[in-house]
């Protein structure tokens, strides 16, 4: 078996814990899932673009989906005052 090792920032897996919690399922679940419904649209342009936008941008960005993301703190370069939960997530 292949193995694909995803690294989170914390804020990146506090959400993915809190859905898979809620779901009573694994976050390794919810990462299947996700790669599931990825590959199902691969075909589509702007798929593929978001997805080389995303290898692009992961070193610099948070995801909308990640803790804290839409802080005027996260684009400025800045630290958080205080982490805060994405309204993206549960």
């Amino acid at each position: 078996m292949s193995v694909i090792k995803i690294h989170l920032d914390a804020a990146e897996i506090n959400p993915v814990e809190r859905l898979a919690d809620a779901l009573h399922v694994k976050p390794e679940d919810i990462a299947y899932a996700a790669l599931n419904r990825l590959m199902l649209e691969a075909r589509d342009p702007a798929t593929q673009t978001e997805i080389i936008h995303l290898a692009r941008a992961k070193s610099n960005n948070l995801p909308r989906w990640a803790d804290s993301a839409g802080s005027v703190h996260a684009y400025e370069g800045m630290h958080d005052c205080e982490p805060t939960r994405s309204k993206y997530s549960l």
